[in-house]
C-alpha cells in the first residue's frame, strides 16, 4: 500500500523532509497536514453491474455454447455477466484471481479433477465466491454433504439446461 502526503507548499522545507520518516512525524505537523490520500494498485475495475462467472466444462463445445450465451445477455441495455470459460480444471486452480470472480459455475464430472474437488481448492483461494454445479447426472447431496463438508450444495443446476434457465438461475444466486 502506497501513502501520499500532501503539505502546504511553504511549511515543506528540507528541514522537515528529514523527519519525513520519524514514526510522531503526523503528531509532530498539526495543522500542517492537509490531505492523507491512500492509493493501492488494483486490478482494473468492472462497471458494477457485471458479474464475472468463472465457467469450468471438460467438453469444449458446452463451454463455448453457454459462454456465448451468457455473454450475449443484456438487462436495461447493459451487458450483465464477464464468462472466464475453461475446459481444464487444473489450469484454472493453476491461474485463479481470488476476490476476482463473483461466481464459478463448474460441472461435476471431468476428468482430470472433479468439480467438487475444484470448489474445495478455490474455497482455499477465495471464501467469498460463489458456487453453482452443474451436471448431467442423479447426485445424492445427502451422500455428498458427508464426503464434502466444507462446501454449500445451494445451487444445482442439471444438464441439458437451456440458455434462459441459466441465465435466469445466476442472476437469482449473484443477487
Amino acid at each position: 500500500m502506497k501513502y501520499e502526503y500532501l503539505l502546504h507548499q511553504p511549511y515543506f522545507s528540507e528541514s522537515t523532509s528529514a523527519s519525513l520518516n520519524s514514526s510522531n512525524y503526523l503528531q509532530n505537523q498539526g495543522s500542517n497536514l492537509v490531505t492523507i490520500t491512500e492509493t493501492q494498485t488494483k486490478e482494473p475495475a468492472k462497471p458494477p453491474f457485471i458479474k464475472r462467472i468463472l465457467f469450468v466444462d471438460d467438453d469444449a463445445d458446452i463451454t463455448l455454447t453457454f459462454k456465448a450465451g451468457l455473454d450475449r445477455y443484456h438487462y436495461g441495455g447493459k451487458k450483465r455477466f464477464e464468462i472466464y470459460a475453461y475446459t481444464d480444471p487444473l489450469l484454472v486452480v493453476k491461474e485463479f484471481k481470488p476476490h476476482f470472480y463473483d461466481l464459478l459455475l463448474t460441472d461435476i464430472n471431468m476428468p482430470s479433477m472433479n468439480g467438487f474437488e475444484l470448489c474445495e481448492k478455490i474455497l482455499e483461494l477465495d471464501v467469498n465466491i460463489r458456487i453453482c454445479f452443474m451436471t448431467a447426472l442423479v447426485i445424492n447431496i445427502r451422500a455428498l454433504r458427508e464426503v464434502y463438508m466444507n462446501i454449500s450444495f445451494g445451487c444445482f443446476i442439471e444438464k441439458p439446461v437451456s440458455i434462459e434457465y441459466l441465465i435466469n438461475r445466476l442472476s437469482a444466486e449473484l443477487d
